[in-house]
């Protein structure tokens, strides 16, 4: 039979952490079960880019290994929906995937992988909405301050982006010659935006020669 291949992947949130303790146990683990290693490193990684692991899928959909293994699942993606996607893409390729501390293991022969890829989607599913819903709520309660004149500097609301809008999208019909005057007058563009209850980009294009 042919030797299987392991992809170890292994990330630490920040430079100065260490990654000796995911690498001993991996290392470990994928030389017990005879399988060769291949590893892959994020050393340092932000919401949108993380290079080896977009290098990772894109190798596994060229069946450069067979299975993945990582030592626990926040290190392998920030989010149930992430980890969904990502295990799903492997699953669509072959990949056997394997969380060594905490027990899952998508092994397509075992009715038990099938299983945890259900349970996960509809754990994901529940998370989206309930993501939605705070959302949803978030919105409905600062409309309801806002009416209550409870929004704006020093009465106890800000809105997110601190410019205190009126709920819904910013109004895009405005006085030019206003936010003209405005500008000549020495007020920013931010405080045009504010003075007028527009956004801060519909000023700047207004005032764009």
């Amino acid at each position: 039979m042919r030797k299987m291949t392991a992809a170890i992947y292994v990330r630490v949130s920040k430079e100065q952490q260490h990654d000796e303790m995911q690498f001993h146990d991996l290392r470990e683990y994928v030389a017990r079960m005879g399988w060769t290693p291949v590893e892959y490193c994020e050393k340092a990684s932000s919401v949108k880019k993380r290079p080896e692991l977009e290098r990772m899928m894109a190798d596994a959909k060229l069946r450069r290994f067979d299975v993945v293994v990582v030592w626990k699942l926040d290190r392998f993606a920030r989010s149930l929906g992430d980890l969904l996607n990502n295990v799903r893409a492997l699953d669509a390729a072959g990949i056997r995937f394997l969380c060594l501390t905490q027990g899952i293991d998508t092994d397509q022969r075992n009715p038990v992988a099938r299983l945890t890829l259900s349970i996960l989607g509809a754990v994901a599913e529940f998370e989206r909405d309930i993501i939605v819903e705070r959302v949803k709520a978030g919105v409905a309660q600062y409309k309801r301050d806002f009416a209550a004149g409870r929004v704006g500097k020093d009465k106890g609301r800000r809105s997110k982006s601190g410019k205190d809008l009126p709920p819904g999208r910013p109004k895009r019909i405005f006085r030019r010659d206003q936010a003209i005057r405005l500008r000549a007058e020495g007020l920013t563009i931010r405080e045009i935006a504010v003075k007028m209850g527009v956004a801060k980009s519909t000023v700047a294009d207004a005032l764009r020669p």
